[in-house]
């Protein structure tokens, strides 16, 4: 009989032996293993809070204020990131503050209400021709963002014409009379070709916006006041938000492009730095309402609209 040294073995039955034989060295290793030490409560006194509260000095900072801090950038880094935005474009700044589909619903909205408006040459002298003015002065500044905007909208073959007739018949209701009545029946005629796809016989205008000749201040004002009301009037409470959506989002990034409107160079005090703050805090809190509408984060929407009635108000108290 051979001795055991001579006798020869598998490889692959060496190979198995080995690794029983390991995983018994573990195993015995683990029985061998020294226990958790433990200590008394007197010798761990001092070394951790007993009791956590007291590890927090001041008053505790709650949840919503936390995730406000984190989701709300600082007004100045905003301020820079539109100034940002401006420098790359001026059509990237409006294809930035709303969507083409804003632009299209607010003009479609707006001409309907002046539609409404001539009726009569009685009624429209005897105060139509105010509410004709800020609508006619709206429709040209709707025109003049389109006429700009860095993005496929409709009405951007005939923006700078529209702007022009508008803006002019804008000026002209400063008073009503029959004159004007029939100017703005016009212009009612003329917004009904244009929203059909029939287009503007006139087409003769200068390209680049000239906001000195496009709108008064006067009437944007009472605009920011109608828009600002419908999104209070959707803030009643969270169903109510949820139900409005889609309108407060339109609302809200229309009172963006009103923010920068208002700082265009030929505005009245666009180079005042407190009224230029003023304008850019509120297209800053228009913003955080359309981010909180993508998260669908109801309080934030509902803080944010809070915010921008402030700062209208304050904006309406030193400025008007």
């Amino acid at each position: 009989m051979l001795p055991f040294t001579a006798l020869r073995f598998p490889s692959g039955l060496l190979a198995a032996l080995s690794v029983l034989s390991l995983a018994a060295s573990m195993a015995s290793a683990q029985e061998r293993r020294a226990s958790p030490p433990e200590f008394s409560a007197d010798e761990i006194r001092g070394v951790f809070f007993e009791d956590l509260s007291k590890a927090i000095r001041g008053q505790r900072p709650a949840l919503a204020s936390i995730r406000k801090s984190a989701e709300q950038p600082d007004l100045a880094e905003t301020e820079a990131d539109s100034t940002e935005v401006q420098d790359s474009g001026t059509g990237a700044l409006w294809s930035s503050l709303i969507s083409p589909t804003s632009l299209e619903d607010e003009v479609k909205r707006v001409r309907l209400h002046f539609d409404s408006l001539i009726t009569t040459p009685g009624a429209f002298n005897s105060g139509g021709y105010l509410e004709a003015r800020v609508d006619l002065s709206v429709l040209a500044m709707m025109f003049a963002v389109i006429n700009e905007y860095g993005g496929d909208v409709r009405w951007k073959e005939h923006a700078a014409a529209a702007r022009d007739l508008l803006a002019r018949s804008a000026f002209n209701c400063k008073a009503g009379s029959n004159q004007v009545y029939n100017e703005a029946k016009l212009r009612r005629a003329d917004l009904q070709d244009l929203v059909s796809g029939a287009g503007l016989s006139q087409r003769d205008a200068q390209p680049e916006n000239d906001w000195s000749r496009i709108v008064d201040r006067s009437p944007l004002m009472d605009y920011a006041d109608q828009l600002i009301n419908a999104l209070e009037d959707a803030n009643r409470n969270e169903d109510s938000i949820q139900e409005n959506l889609p309108a407060i989002k339109r609302n809200a990034e229309l009172l963006a492009v009103l923010g920068e409107v208002l700082v265009r160079e030929g505005m009245a005090e666009a180079d005042d730095d407190d009224y230029a703050k003023l304008s850019r805090g509120m297209v800053s809190e228009a913003k955080q309402v359309v981010g909180a509408i993508e998260r669908r984060d109801l309080q934030a929407i509902s803080t944010g609209i809070s915010g921008i009635r402030q700062r209208c108000d304050t904006c309406h108290n030193q400025y008007r």
